[in-house]
C-alpha cells in the first residue's frame, strides 16, 4: 500500500493546566495551520525549551491534551543536553524532563520529552485492505533520488479519527533524504 510520509518537526503539545501557566489562566490556543490529522492545528503560539546545555523555541500543537509532551529528535535532544527514550506518543512515563518558558510563567516539566517512535497513523478500513492491526509493527520503504531506504519498526496506530499518514521525525527524513510530504510504500 503506498502512503503518504509526513516530517514531524520538533513540537511539544500542553495540557491546559501547563498552557494557564505558560500564558495564563483560561488561555486558548490560536490556531494558524490545520494538520492532516482531523482536528489538529499548528498553534501561533511558541514555547521556549529549555535544557542543560541549551534551549529552543518550538511550537504548540492543538488542542490541549490530558498530559504535556515535548516531541523532538535525538539531534535536538544532543544539543538541548536532554537524555530520552525513543517511544510512541503519549506514553510519558519515565521520559525526559526540560523546563518551558512562556510569557506568563514556567514549568519544569519531570517528564513528557522524548523522540516519537516512526508511526503510521491508519484509518480501519486502509488497515482491514492491507492486514495490519493496531500496534502492529510494519515497514516503510521510500524512494529517494540518492537515499532510498527502508523504516523497520514503524507501528502502526488503527483509528477511524484519523488520515492515513505515515509520521517521520526530522532525522530519519534527512537519513532518507527527503522533505516536505513524500509517498513511501507500507511493507509487511
Amino acid at each position: 500500500m503506498n502512503v503518504i510520509v509526513e516530517i514531524s518537526a520538533r513540537h511539544l503539545h500542553l495540557s491546559q493546566e501547563h498552557l494557564d501557566i505558560l500564558y495564563g489562566a483560561g488561555y486558548k490556543l490560536t490556531p494558524k495551520k490545520d494538520l492532516s490529522q482531523p482536528g489538529q492545528f499548528a498553534c501561533a503560539e511558541k514555547v521556549e525549551v529549555i535544557g542543560p546545555k541549551g534551549s529552543m523555541k518550538m511550537s504548540i500543537l492543538g488542542p490541549v491534551r490530558p498530559a504535556t509532551q515535548v516531541e523532538i529528535s535525538l539531534t535536538d535532544a544532543r544539543t538541548l543536553g536532554i537524555k530520552v527514550p525513543v517511544r510512541e506518543s503519549g506514553v510519558v512515563a519515565g521520559s525526559g524532563s526540560c523546563k518551558l518558558v512562556g510569557p506568563c510563567g514556567e514549568v519544569d516539566l519531570a517528564e513528557g520529552v522524548m523522540a516519537a517512535k516512526r508511526h503510521l497513523h491508519i484509518i480501519p478500513e486502509d488497515a482491514a485492505q492491507i492486514g495490519v492491526k493496531d500496534k502492529q509493527i510494519v515497514k516503510l520503504s521510500i524512494k529517494s533520488e540518492e537515499r532510498s531506504l527502508i523504516f523497520d519498526d514503524v507501528i502502526a496506530r488503527v483509528s477511524p479519527t484519523c488520515a492515513t499518514r505515515v509520521h517521520l521525525d526530522t532525522d530519519e527524513a534527512n537519513a532518507a533524504g527527503i522533505s516536505g510530504e513524500v509517498e513511501g510504500e507500507i511493507i509487511l
